[in-house]
């Protein structure tokens, strides 16, 4: 479902963070980790990258494929130009340029 797709280079913040949640949860039980465990430390150990970060690869990774297809449909969606500032539609998140969350950033202090 997420690999490879350019839906989640947009998804809002509050989904990524929900997933989070759950991936954090997983983490714990499959680590069998106590409850004063810190998600980065456990993440680190587990050499999982966060949802944040898995999304921003995949991102990544769609966009610099989908550049160089041969079908010149899906080379032509991916320049974005947000909306001028005046417009009634809010410029979408951008996982590939917004900055990234917490979590992220202390798991990659940890490595």
């Amino acid at each position: 479902m997420t690999y490879g797709s350019p839906v989640f280079a947009h998804a809002h913040s509050d989904a990524l963070y929900d997933l989070q949640i759950v991936q954090n949860k997983f983490c714990r039980r499959a680590a069998d980790a106590p409850w004063y465990a810190k998600n980065s430390v456990l993440l680190r150990d587990l050499e999982l990258p966060t949802i944040f970060k898995y999304m921003k690869d995949a991102s990544e990774h769609f966009f610099n494929t989908a550049s160089s297809h041969p079908n010149p449909l899906l080379v032509s969606v991916i320049p974005y130009e947000s909306p001028p500032p005046h417009h009634f539609c809010i410029r979408p998140p951008n996982v590939l340029l917004d900055p990234p969350d917490d979590l992220a950033i202390e798991v990659e202090k940890l490595n």
